[in-house]
């Protein structure tokens, strides 16, 4: 119970700053002999509380965003629907293969992601725009991004936090917190989403102790890593990012 716990502060906390906390509880409760299934949606009902912590200590780099954010909500609200649909459906095996793919790119993006945004800057200054101006194409890309990353998060919510930072990176003229608070936000919806349709199909196969224990951590992790990760620059939130990305590839790779 105590290592339930302790996984679900650290997850809490690594969530609010990147997005791959289920990294370190979904291994742990695997490792403690839950099953697959089991350990995925009692980690997803369980990190709710640490989305919870870390959108609220992020709040206020939510602002100004909303124009953008209305469009992108119901995007993850409707792909976490459907990850979730296919998590209850679907074989375990078959994301496999295609999850570290995702997270070697998306860590790609969230290193080449402000020469992207330099040249984004670039043409629209060219074209006589505003740098801060986001095309009709480029928001449409980042709804369906968000959407993407949604089903993925309904399915196994490990590192989309990292997907979504790398899609609004390379997309985005945003600054990094103000990115990163929006992907808690994000994130927040699609493990509501998932949470409540575990809950209703799957009620009997969740272990609601193993849920409680990480809601408790997480909740505290959030506001750890909301407390701390306002004050690093936008450089060592993306060193963050990566090097957390790196790790939870290796543990990927090495089950």
């Amino acid at each position: 119970m105590v290592l339930i716990a302790l996984a679900g502060l650290g997850a809490g906390a690594i969530n609010t700053l990147v997005g791959s906390g289920t990294l370190i509880t979904f291994p742990t409760l695997v490792t403690l002999g839950f099953p697959p299934v089991t350990a995925t949606m009692s980690n997803a009902i369980g990190l709710v509380a640490g989305s919870v912590s870390g959108t609220w200590g992020y709040r206020r780099e939510l602002r100004g965003q909303w124009d953008r954010l209305r469009w992108q909500l119901p995007a993850s609200f409707v792909g976490a629907g459907l990850g979730a649909w296919l998590l209850l459906h679907l074989p375990e095996t078959v994301f496999d293969r295609v999850v570290p793919v995702l997270l070697i790119a998306a860590l790609v993006l969230v290193v080449i992601g402000p020469r992207i945004q330099s040249y984004a800057r670039a043409r629209a200054e060219a074209a006589g725009q505003s740098a801060e101006h986001v095309s009709r194409t480029r928001m449409a890309a980042v709804v369906f991004a968000t959407f993407a990353i949604g089903v993925y998060g309904g399915y196994f919510t490990a590192a989309q936090g990292i997907m979504l930072m790398a899609a609004m990176g390379a997309l985005l003229p945003e600054d990094m917190q103000r990115m990163n608070a929006a992907k808690n936000l994000l994130s927040l919806v699609v493990n509501v989403v998932a949470a409540v349709a575990y809950t209703m199909v799957a009620f009997e196969r969740i272990s609601w102790v193993a849920a409680g224990l990480i809601a408790a951590g997480s909740l505290v992790g959030g506001f750890l890593g909301a407390h701390y990760g306002r004050r690093l620059s936008p450089n060592a939130l993306r060193a963050v990012i990566v090097i957390v990305g790196m790790i939870g590839l290796y543990r990927l790779l090495s089950v």
